[in-house]
Protein backbone atom coordinates (compact mmCIF):
# COMPACT_ATOMS: atom_id res chain seq x y z
CA UNK A 1 0.00 0.00 0.00
CA UNK A 2 1.42 3.41 -1.03
CA UNK A 3 1.04 6.42 1.44
CA UNK A 4 0.55 9.89 0.14
CA UNK A 5 2.29 12.45 2.29
CA UNK A 6 0.32 15.73 3.19
CA UNK A 7 0.82 18.69 2.71
CA UNK A 8 2.23 19.63 6.32
CA UNK A 9 4.18 16.72 7.10
CA UNK A 10 7.95 16.31 6.45
CA UNK A 11 9.19 13.10 5.56
CA UNK A 12 13.33 12.66 7.37
CA UNK A 13 14.01 10.64 4.44
CA UNK A 14 13.82 13.27 2.15
CA UNK A 15 15.25 15.93 4.87
CA UNK A 16 18.33 14.06 4.86
CA UNK A 17 18.21 12.90 1.08
CA UNK A 18 18.41 16.86 1.12
CA UNK A 19 21.31 18.15 2.93
CA UNK A 20 23.07 14.73 2.13
CA UNK A 21 22.62 15.94 -2.33
CA UNK A 22 23.64 19.63 -1.72
CA UNK A 23 26.71 18.58 0.43
CA UNK A 24 27.68 15.60 -2.35
CA UNK A 25 27.20 18.42 -4.64
CA UNK A 26 29.52 20.78 -2.94
CA UNK A 27 31.91 17.93 -2.54
CA UNK A 28 32.01 15.82 -5.17
CA UNK A 29 30.53 18.38 -8.37
CA UNK A 30 32.35 21.35 -9.67
CA UNK A 31 29.77 22.81 -11.73
CA UNK A 32 28.55 25.11 -9.05
CA UNK A 33 30.75 28.29 -7.52
CA UNK A 34 30.27 26.51 -4.17
CA UNK A 35 31.64 23.18 -5.51
CA UNK A 36 34.44 24.94 -7.77
CA UNK A 37 35.37 26.90 -4.32
CA UNK A 38 35.74 23.87 -2.33
CA UNK A 39 38.00 22.30 -4.84
CA UNK A 40 40.22 25.18 -5.03
CA UNK A 41 40.62 25.38 -1.00
CA UNK A 42 41.44 21.67 -1.16
CA UNK A 43 43.62 21.86 -3.70
CA UNK A 44 45.51 25.10 -1.78
CA UNK A 45 45.37 22.96 1.58
CA UNK A 46 46.75 19.88 0.04
CA UNK A 47 49.77 22.09 -1.14
CA UNK A 48 50.30 24.28 1.76
CA UNK A 49 50.30 20.54 4.19
CA UNK A 50 52.49 18.91 1.64
CA UNK A 51 54.82 22.04 1.57
CA UNK A 52 54.88 22.13 5.71
CA UNK A 53 55.47 18.21 5.93
CA UNK A 54 58.50 19.16 3.22
CA UNK A 55 59.76 21.60 5.08
CA UNK A 56 59.85 19.71 8.29
CA UNK A 57 62.09 17.66 7.09
CA UNK A 58 64.92 20.12 6.56
CA UNK A 59 66.65 20.16 9.94
CA UNK A 60 67.66 23.95 10.19
CA UNK A 61 63.98 24.83 9.36
CA UNK A 62 62.50 22.37 12.08
CA UNK A 63 64.88 23.69 14.42
CA UNK A 64 63.77 27.09 14.15
CA UNK A 65 60.04 27.07 12.80
CA UNK A 66 59.71 23.40 14.21
CA UNK A 67 56.48 24.10 16.80
CA UNK A 68 54.33 25.86 13.71
CA UNK A 69 55.16 23.70 11.20
CA UNK A 70 53.91 20.77 14.27
CA UNK A 71 50.88 23.15 14.75
CA UNK A 72 50.14 23.51 11.08
CA UNK A 73 50.23 19.73 10.33
CA UNK A 74 47.79 19.09 12.98
CA UNK A 75 45.54 21.98 11.89
CA UNK A 76 45.20 20.19 7.96
CA UNK A 77 44.91 16.43 9.89
CA UNK A 78 42.26 17.95 11.39
CA UNK A 79 40.71 19.76 8.45
CA UNK A 80 40.95 16.86 6.51
CA UNK A 81 39.49 14.74 8.92
CA UNK A 82 36.48 16.49 8.63
CA UNK A 83 36.65 16.55 4.93
CA UNK A 84 36.74 12.93 5.16
CA UNK A 85 33.66 12.68 7.03
CA UNK A 86 31.80 14.64 5.38
CA UNK A 87 32.66 12.72 2.52
CA UNK A 88 31.43 9.62 3.52
CA UNK A 89 28.30 11.22 5.24
CA UNK A 90 27.34 12.06 1.68
CA UNK A 91 27.07 9.47 -0.20
CA UNK A 92 25.08 6.27 0.03
CA UNK A 93 27.59 4.12 0.04
CA UNK A 94 30.37 5.40 2.50
CA UNK A 95 31.56 1.76 2.30
CA UNK A 96 32.09 1.49 -1.41
CA UNK A 97 34.12 5.38 -1.10
CA UNK A 98 35.91 4.07 1.80
CA UNK A 99 37.42 1.56 -0.46
CA UNK A 100 37.77 3.25 -3.55
CA UNK A 101 41.04 4.85 -4.67
CA UNK A 102 40.50 8.26 -3.41
CA UNK A 103 38.97 7.04 -0.25
CA UNK A 104 41.70 5.44 0.45
CA UNK A 105 43.93 8.11 -0.64
CA UNK A 106 42.05 10.03 1.51
CA UNK A 107 42.52 7.67 4.37
CA UNK A 108 45.93 7.66 3.88
CA UNK A 109 46.11 11.23 4.27
CA UNK A 110 45.23 11.76 7.52
CA UNK A 111 45.86 8.08 8.91
CA UNK A 112 50.02 8.88 9.19
CA UNK A 113 49.85 11.75 11.44
CA UNK A 114 47.91 9.72 14.11
CA UNK A 115 50.20 7.27 13.68
CA UNK A 116 53.34 9.40 14.22
CA UNK A 117 51.68 9.65 17.97
CA UNK A 118 52.52 6.02 18.17
CA UNK A 119 55.30 5.69 15.80
CA UNK A 120 57.28 8.65 15.55
CA UNK A 121 58.70 9.41 11.98
CA UNK A 122 55.44 7.81 10.24
CA UNK A 123 54.39 11.81 9.36
CA UNK A 124 56.86 11.69 6.29
CA UNK A 125 54.45 9.80 4.69
CA UNK A 126 51.90 12.65 4.87
CA UNK A 127 53.45 13.43 1.10
CA UNK A 128 50.94 11.18 -0.38
CA UNK A 129 48.61 13.88 -0.67
CA UNK A 130 50.22 14.88 -3.95
CA UNK A 131 47.93 12.30 -5.23
CA UNK A 132 44.93 13.86 -4.08
CA UNK A 133 45.79 17.23 -6.40
CA UNK A 134 44.07 14.77 -9.09
CA UNK A 135 41.07 16.36 -8.14
CA UNK A 136 42.03 19.39 -10.09
CA UNK A 137 40.56 17.73 -13.17
CA UNK A 138 37.36 18.23 -11.68
CA UNK A 139 37.63 21.94 -11.12
CA UNK A 140 38.01 23.63 -14.70
CA UNK A 141 35.77 20.81 -15.97
CA UNK A 142 38.80 19.18 -17.94
CA UNK A 143 36.59 16.48 -18.83
CA UNK A 144 37.76 16.18 -22.11
CA UNK A 145 41.44 15.43 -20.21
CA UNK A 146 39.65 13.29 -17.67
CA UNK A 147 38.31 11.58 -20.84
CA UNK A 148 41.65 10.67 -22.54
CA UNK A 149 43.23 9.75 -19.99
CA UNK A 150 40.61 7.12 -19.28
CA UNK A 151 40.64 6.25 -23.33
CA UNK A 152 44.44 5.57 -23.03
CA UNK A 153 43.94 3.35 -19.97
CA UNK A 154 41.53 1.77 -22.57
CA UNK A 155 43.82 1.38 -25.22
CA UNK A 156 46.42 -0.25 -22.93
CA UNK A 157 44.40 -2.47 -21.74
CA UNK A 158 43.61 -3.36 -25.35
CA UNK A 159 46.78 -3.79 -26.05
CA UNK A 160 48.20 -5.83 -22.98
CA UNK A 161 48.48 -8.91 -24.80
CA UNK A 162 50.57 -7.32 -27.52
CA UNK A 163 52.49 -5.68 -25.74
CA UNK A 164 53.30 -8.45 -23.28
CA UNK A 165 54.24 -10.75 -25.91
CA UNK A 166 56.62 -8.08 -27.57
CA UNK A 167 58.70 -7.51 -23.56
CA UNK A 168 58.72 -10.79 -23.56
CA UNK A 169 60.35 -11.10 -27.12
CA UNK A 170 62.56 -8.10 -25.63
CA UNK A 171 63.45 -9.96 -22.69
CA UNK A 172 64.81 -13.18 -24.63
CA UNK A 173 66.57 -10.62 -26.56
CA UNK A 174 68.70 -9.01 -23.28
CA UNK A 175 68.88 -12.19 -22.19
CA UNK A 176 70.68 -13.40 -25.27
CA UNK A 177 72.58 -10.30 -26.03
CA UNK A 178 73.84 -10.03 -22.08
CA UNK A 179 75.04 -13.51 -21.93
CA UNK A 180 77.10 -13.37 -25.30
CA UNK A 181 78.87 -9.79 -23.84
CA UNK A 182 79.85 -12.01 -20.70
CA UNK A 183 81.45 -14.43 -23.19
CA UNK A 184 83.20 -11.78 -25.42
CA UNK A 185 84.05 -9.43 -23.02
CA UNK A 186 84.47 -11.15 -20.09
CA UNK A 187 85.03 -9.63 -16.42
CA UNK A 188 86.62 -7.19 -18.43
CA UNK A 189 84.97 -3.76 -18.58
CA UNK A 190 82.29 -4.28 -15.68
CA UNK A 191 81.24 -7.24 -17.31
CA UNK A 192 81.81 -9.72 -13.89
CA UNK A 193 78.28 -12.12 -14.45
CA UNK A 194 75.27 -12.64 -16.88
CA UNK A 195 73.07 -10.64 -14.43
CA UNK A 196 75.31 -7.58 -15.07
CA UNK A 197 75.69 -8.10 -18.48
CA UNK A 198 72.24 -8.47 -18.94
CA UNK A 199 71.84 -4.93 -16.90
CA UNK A 200 73.82 -3.59 -19.33
CA UNK A 201 71.95 -5.04 -22.19
CA UNK A 202 69.18 -3.10 -20.82
CA UNK A 203 70.81 0.02 -20.61
CA UNK A 204 71.98 0.18 -24.12
CA UNK A 205 69.41 -1.12 -25.88
CA UNK A 206 66.54 0.90 -24.40
CA UNK A 207 69.13 3.55 -25.93
CA UNK A 208 69.95 4.93 -21.71
CA UNK A 209 73.76 4.28 -21.98
CA UNK A 210 75.29 5.20 -18.31
CA UNK A 211 78.26 4.33 -18.95
CA UNK A 212 79.31 2.51 -16.21
CA UNK A 213 79.66 -0.62 -17.76
CA UNK A 214 81.44 -0.72 -21.41
CA UNK A 215 82.55 -3.03 -24.11
CA UNK A 216 86.54 -2.89 -24.64
CA UNK A 217 87.20 -5.31 -26.82
CA UNK A 218 86.44 -4.80 -30.41
CA UNK A 219 83.82 -8.09 -31.25
CA UNK A 220 81.92 -6.31 -28.12
CA UNK A 221 82.09 -3.15 -29.32
CA UNK A 222 80.36 -4.46 -32.55
CA UNK A 223 77.96 -6.50 -30.38
CA UNK A 224 77.65 -3.02 -28.53
CA UNK A 225 76.52 -1.34 -31.93
CA UNK A 226 73.96 -3.68 -33.32
CA UNK A 227 72.18 -3.65 -29.49
CA UNK A 228 72.04 0.34 -30.30
CA UNK A 229 70.61 0.23 -33.80
CA UNK A 230 68.13 -2.81 -32.82
CA UNK A 231 67.04 -0.41 -29.60
CA UNK A 232 65.58 2.86 -32.16
CA UNK A 233 63.62 0.48 -34.53
CA UNK A 234 62.33 -1.73 -30.50
CA UNK A 235 60.88 1.74 -29.52
CA UNK A 236 58.45 2.59 -32.26
CA UNK A 237 56.78 -0.78 -31.33
CA UNK A 238 54.91 0.12 -28.48
CA UNK A 239 54.12 3.08 -29.58
CA UNK A 240 52.39 1.92 -32.86
CA UNK A 241 50.26 -0.79 -30.97
CA UNK A 242 49.19 1.65 -28.56
CA UNK A 243 48.04 4.39 -30.88
CA UNK A 244 46.11 1.90 -33.13
CA UNK A 245 44.22 1.57 -30.04
CA UNK A 246 43.86 4.56 -28.90
CA UNK A 247 42.50 5.55 -32.60
CA UNK A 248 40.02 3.16 -31.71
CA UNK A 249 39.01 3.92 -28.39
CA UNK A 250 38.93 8.07 -29.29
CA UNK A 251 35.42 7.46 -31.16
CA UNK A 252 34.04 4.81 -28.97
CA UNK A 253 32.43 7.12 -25.67
CA UNK A 254 32.37 10.80 -24.80
CA UNK A 255 32.93 11.02 -21.08
CA UNK A 256 30.54 13.22 -18.49
CA UNK A 257 31.98 14.67 -15.17
CA UNK A 258 28.64 13.33 -13.04
CA UNK A 259 29.68 11.70 -10.02
CA UNK A 260 27.63 9.33 -8.44
CA UNK A 261 25.43 10.43 -5.71
CA UNK A 262 25.64 6.77 -3.91
CA UNK A 263 29.21 5.58 -4.94
CA UNK A 264 30.49 8.49 -5.72
CA UNK A 265 32.46 6.95 -8.86
CA UNK A 266 33.13 9.22 -11.81
CA UNK A 267 33.99 8.78 -15.54
CA UNK A 268 29.82 7.77 -16.88
CA UNK A 269 29.17 8.30 -20.64
CA UNK A 270 27.70 11.51 -21.34
CA UNK A 271 24.77 9.80 -22.15
CA UNK A 272 24.33 7.53 -19.04
CA UNK A 273 21.46 7.81 -16.36
CA UNK A 274 22.57 4.97 -14.50
CA UNK A 275 25.82 4.69 -12.58
CA UNK A 276 27.96 1.74 -14.22
CA UNK A 277 29.06 0.43 -11.16
CA UNK A 278 26.45 0.51 -8.64
CA UNK A 279 23.38 1.14 -10.56
CA UNK A 280 22.28 4.10 -9.13
CA UNK A 281 19.99 7.10 -10.89
CA UNK A 282 22.28 9.84 -11.91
Amino acid sequence: MIRIQGPGEEGPSLSARGWRATLHEVIFEADTPAGKAFDVLLILSILLSVAAVMLDSVATVRLAWGRWLYGVEWFFTLLFTVEYLLRLSCVGKPLRYARSFFGLVDLLAILPTFLSLLLPGTQYLLTIRVLRILRIFRILKLAQYLGEARVLMEALGASRRKITVFLLAILTLVVISGSLMYVVEGSGGGFTSIPMSIYWAIVTLTTVGYGDISPKTGLGQMLASLIMIMGYGIIAVPTGIVTVEMTQAFGRRKISTQACPMCSADGHDSDAVHCKFCGAAL
